[in-house]
């Protein structure tokens, strides 16, 4: 079993940043990989970033390329999502998920994921 908690978010204005962090409690959390996705208000949970258990993988949607950086420090069995050039867009509910993705393309996947933080809260104003 591994759990999973989620801080650092909170409001911050467009053009701001935010380093979300996701401590992590339990067995083997270096063996997994970890995921990040978000959910806002009637949407679905969407896919953020993901990094492979060593780190030598990341994986980003679209929207957050070239402005979030997601990294890991095993030894302290964390895993952070910086966040720069927030957009009101990019508000949502952040969740953190570890889990044994077996190909590239499962890193993208929410299923793909089988424990899960509780979340929090983006809130980017204009």
């Amino acid at each position: 079993q591994v759990q999973l908690v989620e801080s650092g978010g909170g409001l911050v204005q467009a053009g701001g940043s935010l380093r979300l962090s996701c401590a992590a409690s339990g067995r083997s959390f270096s063996a997994y990989a970890v995921g990040w996705f978000r959910q806002a208000p009637g949407k679905e949970r969407d896919f953020v970033a993901s990094i492979s258990w060593s780190g030598s993988h990341t994986y980003y949607a679209d929207s957050v390329e070239d402005r979030f950086t997601i990294s890991r420090d095993n030894a302290n069995n964390t895993v952070y999502l910086q966040m720069n050039n927030l957009k009101p867009e990019d508000t949502a509910v952040y969740h953190c998920a570890a889990g044994d993705p077996t190909y590239s393309n499962d890193y993208y996947y929410a299923r793909k994921y089988d424990y899960w933080g509780q979340g929090i809260q983006v809130t980017v104003s204009s």
